[in-house]
């Protein structure tokens, strides 16, 4: 799937993305800094139910989420300086307990991310639209 959206159709994008892939439970977002990983996580989250607004856990590694009985995670591996170092933040674990792991930077620590995993690709083609890609590894 490839789409060309605006900024300010990130929310209906998201809702889009949901609708299609809720059936995978890791999502990794690759894109350069400021293409709009963390707000497209949180429009995603807002989809999905979660009443608070997700923020970016560059700093703790990961934020919890719970929403109707579901457990979700957003991480951010950016700060991570190698596998062994994601292991012991938990995030294998993590992954593998939640039923939705939101990844920002899975190219920090690429072997721990699942072969079933969902990959969008953003990239920047303006200040105000936006292209992603969405495949999969397997």
């Amino acid at each position: 799937m490839d789409l060309i959206y605006t900024l300010e159709q990130t929310d209906y994008i998201a809702a889009q993305l949901v609708k299609q892939y809720a059936s995978k439970s890791v999502w990794v977002f690759q894109a350069p800094m400021g293409a709009g990983k963390t707000t497209l996580i949180a429009a995603i989250g807002k989809a999905l139910g979660i009443p608070q607004a997700m923020s970016s856990p560059t700093f703790s590694i990961m934020n919890e989420y719970e929403v109707q009985g579901k457990l979700i995670y957003h991480m951010d591996w950016y700060r991570l300086e190698s596998e062994a170092e994601a292991r012991q933040a938990g995030v294998e674990a993590a992954m593998e307990e939640a039923d939705l792991s939101l990844v920002e930077w899975p190219e920090k620590a690429p072997n721990l991310v699942p072969e079933e995993a969902l990959v969008l690709n953003i990239e920047i083609l303006d200040p105000n639209h936006r292209r992603i890609f969405v495949s999969s590894l397997k």
